[in-house]
């Protein structure tokens, strides 16, 4: 039984690691060049002149504003996210096809019982992650009490799921589950509780 249990876990572990280190590079890349239009959009003071002075002027606004370094990872957190559910899914001919989606760690393919942990990672890997970082990136607009953070947390990961399952819909990328949007909800509901934690430790340190 123990070893069962453990082969489970592994498999659930490195199914995860694997679904967080295919997108890496890519949301590396997007989150760069998300930042370089953020410093055209509000710091265009530089543009126009070269890429080397562009490219001096985003090393020195990641070196010196801890908003920036914010807003980095939070793009970095957004191209992981894009990268599962949009840009990296083939087309269906009937996005429609599963609407509720799966509700569990086993799935039947074939008659047979499969290991999936598509609802662990929309909780942990996606919206957990996600709705934390927002909160750090605005908690001047957020504030300290504990039950706005909740909801706000659990409203955004709402709004962005279904954004993200109506794209699927429209664009014929994936299926539109409601199973998603409920652990992804889920998820950012437990990444403004873990906010919460982390912003209460670090009073008491």
């Amino acid at each position: 039984m123990m070893k069962e249990a453990i082969d489970l876990l592994v498999k659930i572990l490195t199914n995860i690691l694997t679904a967080l280190y295919q997108p890496c590079g890519f949301s590396l890349l997007l989150s760069f060049l998300a930042m370089f239009f953020y410093l055209y959009t509000y710091e265009s003071a530089a543009a126009g002149k070269g890429w080397k002075s562009a490219v001096a002027t985003w090393y020195k606004e990641f070196k010196g504003s801890v908003f920036f370094r914010k807003l980095f990872l939070l793009a970095f957190v957004t191209g992981l996210i894009l990268f599962k559910t949009l840009l990296n899914r083939n087309l269906w001919m009937n996005p429609l096809s599963d609407i509720m989606g799966g509700w569990g760690i086993w799935e039947t393919v074939n008659g047979e019982q499969k290991l999936t942990t598509e609802c662990i990672e929309n909780v942990i890997m996606m919206m957990m992650p996600f709705s934390t970082v927002v909160m750090w990136t605005f908690q001047e607009k957020t504030g300290n009490n504990w039950k706005k953070i909740l909801w706000q947390s659990g409203k955004i990961a709402f709004i962005f799921s279904v954004s993200i399952e109506m794209l699927q819909l429209l664009l014929r990328l994936g299926t539109f589950q409601l199973s998603d949007i409920f652990y992804n909800t889920v998820g950012g509901v437990f990444g403004g509780l873990m906010y919460c934690a982390v912003m209460k430790t670090r009073k008491h340190l």
